[in-house]
């Protein structure tokens, strides 16, 4: 995706101060996140203000910078404040339109900062999200004045980019179904991928650390040998135009898994692009989930992703 991303307020113009400063770290939370958005493919422009020394000036700035590019999303970062605290407040975002994405953004950040998730917040009186004509966001990171909200906010600084680099991006909300036969794969006894296997849209064990044993299993160096079959996990032929990688490796969203001879339905995270098409499957599990369905190889499967539960 094309993406805009600018610190709140200007190098003239100060936010919110308290324990740390909002400019200052937007700023940092900026440079950071579009370093991890471009490195798993978007397309990034960032944009800091260094010259309005009014309010009026520097919103009409930043509105104006975001307006002037060629972009499928907004984003603004700020900081947040109330009263000095030693409670844990919490991060949030704001929207005009983009509900869903704003909670998923929330959800991100509260669990990469180890912050009490506050979710998406409509704001009907901001400038920025009025302004912008595309859609937007608005992210409140966590509390200036909150001691432990500060403490975790620095502590988890890197990860938290890195997590917003993976941020559910899209607006897409179709959800997918795939029916018929099914199979295994994935873990150390999976012999029908190569040792040195990796996975579509999983780059390294630690963007999704549920999904993996803790050590690498011997003589192997692919994540496929790596996975742990004791996970609920599945593969399907994914249509990227319709699902992108960036939401299947989004672990906010699972698919829905159900054997449709008993009706028994499992949640499951989405790992690989797979199987093969000559196999006439329509999914590959793992092990565990297999086993806890009820399910053989070949027996028939149902997969709805995003999961909407069934009645």
């Amino acid at each position: 995706m094309k993406i805009v991303i600018s610190s709140g307020h200007g190098l003239h113009v100060r936010g919110a101060s308290g324990l740390i400063d909002e400019v200052d770290e937007a700023r940092k939370v900026v440079d950071e996140t579009a370093k991890w958005l471009r490195y798993y493919g978007n397309q990034v422009v960032t944009f800091h203000d260094n010259d309005s020394v009014t309010q009026s000036e520097n919103l009409d700035a930043i509105v104006g910078f975001h307006n002037s590019q060629d972009r499928d999303l907004d984003v603004s970062v700020h900081f947040n404040c109330y009263v000095e605290t030693l409670d844990p407040v919490g991060t949030e975002t704001l929207y005009l339109t983009q509900v869903e994405l704003a909670g998923r953004v929330s959800h991100t950040i509260a669990k990469a900062g180890n912050l009490i998730d506050r979710g998406a917040k409509k704001r009907t009186d901001l400038a920025f999200l009025n302004g912008c004509d595309r859609p937007a966001i608005l992210i409140e990171m966590c509390f200036v004045d909150s001691d432990p909200d500060v403490t975790n906010y620095l502590e988890n600084f890197e990860w938290i980019c890195r997590s917003l680099g993976k941020m559910p991006t899209y607006t897409n909300e179709e959800i997918v179904t795939f029916k018929g036969p099914c199979s295994w794969f994935g873990g150390p006894n999976d012999m029908g991928v190569d040792p040195d296997e990796g996975l579509a849209f999983i780059y390294d064990a630690e963007d999704a650390p549920h999904l993996f044993l803790e050590g690498q299993p011997p003589n192997t160096t692919g994540l496929a040998r790596r996975l742990n079959p004791d996970v609920y996990y599945v593969a399907c032929r994914w249509d990227y135009d319709v699902t992108p990688k960036e939401q299947l490796a989004d672990h906010s969203l699972q698919a829905l898994i159900r054997n449709p001879a008993t009706g028994k339905e499992i949640l499951a995270w989405p790992s690989d692009w797979g199987p093969h098409q000559d196999t006439g499957r329509a999914a590959d599990l793992s092990p565990a989930a297999l086993d806890e369905l009820g399910l053989d190889t070949d027996d028939e499967v149902e997969v709805i992703y995003p999961a909407r539960r069934m009645k």
